[in-house]
Parts: structure tokens; sequence; C-alpha cells
């Protein structure tokens, strides 16, 4: 069985993208130019420039828009999971799964430079078991109905296909073809991210200034004493 691919956008599409690196943080917006067709869910996009990233949604579930070049055709939204890299890229990475010879290869999660959380694909349960197979390797499944709701034109793509999308009972496909619990197979998906740091207060430079205080109030302590006996 072939290694799975990982693709590292050029250097030069990256320089692209520097002028509005403060918005990209947001919504993660990625350009990527694929010289072969590709899978996504429900569909699979020719050889060309295409535009990732994250939707304005308040789920807890990530959200993904795929748009043509110009960002004038929205292809769809599209479930995913949190993947996880133990070593972040300074470039965005595409991963993908291999598929029978003469197939588009499926794209399986993508991750925007800096980050060690991406998004990974979630496919309609069918194909999810076919690349689960093919890849040896668990897949996130979602209901086949609901792949409508993922490909349906921009003008409808509103907030009830949304929600449907965010409820969706999301499982695993196993290489051994059985359907199991999502949180069973893939980790990232349970797992807390890094609580920020919490303040550090400056440190004294020394501790005579709080041994003198000290001294002084005993002193005043003893003085006042004598005067009371007195």
């Amino acid at each position: 069985m072939k290694s799975k691919l990982v693709l590292i956008v050029s250097a030069a599409i990256v320089g692209a993208m520097t002028h509005v690196a403060r918005a990209d943080d947001w919504d993660q917006r990625t350009v990527i130019t694929f010289s072969a067709p590709v899978e996504i869910p429900g569909q699979v996009l020719l050889p060309g420039t295409y535009v990732f990233k994250l939707a304005d949604s308040s789920s807890d579930r990530n959200i993904i828009e795929v748009f043509n070049k110009d960002e004038s055709h929205l292809y769809g939204m599209f479930l995913a999971i949190p993947d996880y890299r133990i070593k972040p890229s300074d470039k965005p990475i595409i991963t993908f799964d291999e598929r029978p010879a003469g197939t588009p290869e499926a794209v399986k999660a993508w991750f925007y430079p800096g980050d060690n959380y991406g998004h990974d694909f979630v496919y309609p349960k069918p194909k999810a078991a076919a690349l689960a197979k093919a890849n040896n390797t668990p897949v996130p499944s979602m209901p086949e109905e609901l792949t409508q709701n993922t490909t349906m034109p921009a003008k409808t793509m509103q907030e009830p296909h949304v929600v449907a999308m965010q409820t969706a009972p999301l499982k695993a496909q196993t290489p051994a073809q059985n359907e199991v619990e999502i949180a069973e197979v893939f980790a990232a998906v349970d797992a807390p991210q890094p609580a920020p740091a919490a303040p550090q207060l400056p440190a004294t430079a020394s501790d005579l200034p709080l041994i003198g205080m000290l001294g002084l109030l005993c002193l005043g302590g003893g003085l006042c004493l004598r005067l009371v006996r007195g």
C-alpha cells in the first residue's frame, strides 16, 4: 500500500497571502493549487486553484468552505473533525487518502500554517468505508443523506442546512468495515485545547525589605509594651 501523500503549498502561494495575514488567521483562508483532480466529500475538484477557509459559524465542529480562485463560486460547506500534528508547519498542508488507480485522490485533512490542530474532512458513510478499507485507517463519516447539504448552491445554503450538518450524528468507519463512535478512534476530537498560561507575578529582587519591615514591626510592638507597663 502506498504511503499517505502530503501536499505543502508552495512558498509563492503563501507569499501571495501575506497582505491579508491578520484576516486569514480568523477564517484560516488558504489558497491551494491542485495539478490533478482531487476528491472532496460529494464531488471532485478539477485541476486548478481553490480557496479553503472556515465558515463563520458558532458550532463547536469545524465547517470548511471551498471556493474557486476569486471566491465567486462556493463549491460547498463540509464537516470536519480536529486533526493533530505534533510539529506544526510554517506552510499550509493538505494530506490525501489513497484511492484505486485511475481515480482522484481524496483530500483527508487541511492544516493552516503554525497550527498543530487541522481539519479532517468527514465523508458520507459509503465513501468513508471505502477509504478506510483502502488506506487501512479509520475515516470519519456522516449519514449519506447529508451529502446534498454540503453541495447545494450557495443561495440555498441557509441556516437549516447548516444546522443539520452541525447536529449530524458523526461516526467512524474502520478498515474492518465496522462503524464505531468517532471518539474511540480519533483522540483529537475530545482533546482539550491548550489552556492559556497563568499570569506570572513579578518576583521581588530580594527578601531583605520584607525582613526589615518585620523587624520594625517587632521593635514598635516592644516599645508599646514598655510604655503600657510604665
